[in-house]
């Protein structure tokens, strides 16, 4: 088995320590604006580097300098810890 599902509770603290990111069903979510298409890919280039390492892959959708990050544990059905950790590194990366 992997990481646990996080309880309504505790998604709600852990969203507390994330305040770009907002709750979809079972994903959450941010959109971060860069400041130019080419920008938006070398943030996708980080995250995709980093998500490789924590073998936690965000869904991404890259729509000109918008781009949407979207978590979620597929394979447990819900969010875990591993959204939020991946969820902390998309931050650090976005400044």
């Amino acid at each position: 088995m992997g990481a646990p599902l996080l309880s309504d509770p505790e998604l709600t603290i852990a969203l507390a320590t994330l305040p770009e990111w907002s709750r979809d069903g079972d994903a959450i979510t941010r959109t971060v604006k860069a400041a130019s298409f080419l920008a938006g890919i070398e943030t996708v280039r980080k995250v995709a580097v980093a998500a490789e390492a924590a073998d936690h892959h965000p869904d991404i959708d890259i729509r000109w300098r918008t781009l949407r990050f979207t978590l979620s544990t597929h394979s447990e059905g819900g969010l875990t810890s591993l959204d939020t950790a991946m969820a902390h590194t998309i931050d650090d990366i976005v400044g």
